[in-house]
């Protein structure tokens, strides 16, 4: 999550982060621990800081005062600006910015009270105004350009609703009400993701941050390092597992590259992996973190606000797809290592996995107590707070990572970032999503896109597929899911009849897919960038590695029991035949299958091979029935036609190849 879990950096920002210095490091960590004293009263009902605690939406406008004004200290006005000091502009804009949200927390009682959301007085909706333009340039700065064009354009989409085209033609709302209904209003500023923000994500926050800090992300990494290091390609094995870990801890793609990129990208160019394969393994590694539960990104916290059902049913939903794309990630490795002839690591050179466990047990213990809470207790608020409190008291017990008082600033100063990030960008989508709601599109764009569709759940499901990526590409995946949970997965529960929890899954899946699917591919493009490589090469490299979750999110949409939603014998079922189809994907990409050797043994048939396997392992994982025309039974008769003949082709060619290498020696 940063992204713990939970917000992705800025795909502009991600180095852009001013370097404060003197006294003004002290504000963000300031703000960073009265933020967390305050949630800690609010989620455990201590009502000790009262004053600001007892009155909910007092709360959230408080969360808002205390990160959104961070914003204007910590990123820059252009990437000109200077990374080094406070210009006095700035220091106007953080005082601007904590007076206007000031306002809304001194009123927040009176807005409950007299409406003020439907009628304010003037001055509350000149200070709505204020607000909105804020938060416009909060976004601009901590999210990028490209995200706040289309948040500013969006927001003022009311005020003009009525003068657009047929699709998109809304009730219009005049400047005034539009400007209050974004500040004060529940489905504004103040909606869903900022109410998931405050009341689950900023203790998976704290929790990423903590495990990072207290050497969590070593840990991982030499565990990695100790169980697969050794074996054929092993440190490209290492760094699926190790990113994996990682990425749920941090939620983040782009920091997940750097931070584990830096050591699994040489270890990979060492046995003989090639810069871009290597920065592509890493890419795709640090991708599927993100989905993987059991924390995953920000979105999935505010899925489970959208849904209204725990977030561990979410993150339980969330395993076998994980799981599937890790094997393929997997088998694809490992046929490419078998292939070249690429070994792992000497014993030597690897850390003692007597020694790893010895001084990191206490991380598997404190993840087996947050995922006690999640799944069994559901506990989702208040569970990261107890495992990072006993995270904390285990590391300083210890005597190999034990914290300074550095560490302590270090850790509110890193949390701080993470929540001013998190927070602009939110507040920028309640925006878009206050423009929707005030409108009515928000209930008639389902109908509009079930009608472009012709009533086809499949067209339906393509058009969510190319949406999803396209505003992947311009928006963080948080801000996409977001925007596509309001406009377009309405569509696809109402008119495809489709499970809601695998139709939010499937928007978010393909959110994710821009990380990795060139021409932007921001994820390969930071693993080229440690790697050396080409940047455009080593996307391509990342998108064939990362191939298999382009279909899962239709497998799973298509039947949800791949999700958990079915009997056991159907889940069995569909979970088996989506494994073996994966693994014949995977490895017909790579051209080595398991059990039978090369694929590409004959240069004449190689790809009549990897082809057929392909297509039937497309066929065999994809279910029956349906939006699908052809029962399971059907599906399973034409992926045997397909699979049998090119298994039997691959090691008849195979056994010939090896019987022509003997003999040339």
């Amino acid at each position: 999550m940063s992204e713990t879990h939970n917000t992705e950096p800025s795909k502009e920002n991600v180095s852009g982060i001013r370097r404060l210095s003197g006294g003004w490091p002290w504000i963000p960590r300031v703000a960073t621990l009265v933020l967390t004293l305050l949630t800690i009263d609010y989620l455990f009902n201590l009502q000790l800081i009262n004053i600001v605690t007892k009155v909910e939406s007092q709360f959230f406008y408080v969360v808002v005062a205390l990160m959104l004004p961070l914003v204007f200290l910590l990123w820059p006005m252009s990437r000109h600006a200077s990374r080094n000091k406070v210009p006095w502009y700035d220091i106007i804009l953080f005082l601007a910015a904590s007076v206007i949200c000031g306002f809304f927390v001194y009123n927040a009682e009176t807005i409950l009270d007299y409406g003020w959301e439907y009628a304010a007085p003037q001055y509350a909706v000149v200070f709505s105004f204020l607000f909105w333009v804020t938060v416009i340039e909060a976004i601009r700065r901590a999210g990028g350009l490209p995200i706040a064009m289309i948040v500013g354009v969006a927001s003022l989409y009311p005020i003009f609703a009525d003068k657009l085209p047929g699709p998109i033609q809304g009730f219009p709302s005049a400047p005034d009400q539009t400007a209050i209904y974004m500040a004060m209003s529940r489905e504004g500023i103040m909606g869903v993701p900022l109410q998931a923000f405050a009341n689950i994500v900023i203790g998976f926050l704290l929790f990423g941050v903590a495990l990072q800090k207290t050497g969590g992300g070593r840990f991982f990494i030499n565990l990695a390092f100790a169980l697969l290091g050794h074996v054929r390609g092993g440190p490209a094995k290492v760094a699926v597992f190790s990113s994996g870990l990682m990425g749920s801890m941090s939620g983040s793609v782009i920091t997940n590259v750097m931070t584990t990129g830096v050591m699994s990208i040489p270890a990979m160019r060492r046995v003989g992996f090639s810069r871009s394969y290597a920065a592509g393994v890493e890419a795709c590694a640090s991708t599927g973190g993100v989905l993987m539960p059991p924390v995953m990104g920000a979105t999935a916290f505010i899925m489970a606000a959208f849904l209204n059902i725990p977030y561990g049913t979410i993150a339980l939903a969330a395993v076998v797809p994980s799981v599937l794309y890790f094997l393929g990630l997997f088998i694809q490795i490992d046929a490419y290592a078998a292939r070249n002839k690429l070994q792992g690591l000497p014993a030597s050179e690897l850390p003692s996995l007597k020694q790893t466990l010895k001084e990191g047990w206490y991380f598997i213990f404190v993840f087996a107590l947050l995922i006690w809470m999640l799944f069994f207790l559901r506990r989702e608020a208040t569970a990261p707070f107890f495992a990072t409190v006993l995270l904390l008291v285990i590391n300083q017990v210890l005597p190999y990572q034990r914290w300074k008082w550095q560490d302590v600033k270090d850790f509110f100063a890193e949390s701080g970032k993470l929540f001013a990030e998190l927070i602009a960008i939110l507040t920028g989508v309640g925006l878009l999503v206050g423009a929707l709601s005030v409108t009515g599109l928000s209930g008639t764009i389902a109908n509009d896109l079930i009608y472009l569709a012709g009533g086809n759940t499949l067209v339906l499901l393509l058009m969510g597929a190319l949406t999803s990526f396209v505003l992947g590409i311009g928006m963080t995946v948080t801000a996409a899911y977001i925007f596509l949970a309001v406009a377009l997965a309405p569509a696809l529960i109402n008119g495809g009849g489709m499970d809601p929890l695998a139709v939010h899954l499937f928007i978010l899946y393909w959110g994710m897919l821009s990380f990795i699917t060139p021409p932007v591919a921001l994820g390969a493009f930071a693993a080229a960038t440690v790697a050396g490589s080409n940047a455009m090469k080593t996307g391509v490299e990342a998108m064939r590695l990362g191939s298999v979750i382009y279909f899962i999110p239709f497998l799973f949409v298509l039947n949800p029991a791949l999700i958990f939603q079915g009997t056991w014998s159907e889940i069995l079922l569909v979970i088996v035949q989506a494994l073996i189809g994966v693994t014949l994907i995977a490895s017909a990409m790579q051209g080595w299958l398991i059990g039978v050797g090369s694929l590409a043994a004959s240069k004449l048939l190689q790809w009549p091979i990897r082809l057929g396997l392909i297509a039937g392992g497309m066929i065999l994982a994809i279910p029956g029935g349906g939006p699908v025309p052809l029962t399971n039974l059907e599906l399973s008769l034409i992926s045997a036609a397909l699979i049998i003949p090119a298994v039997i082709a691959a090691a008849l060619t195979h056994k010939s190849y090896e019987r022509r290498e003997k003999a040339l020696a």
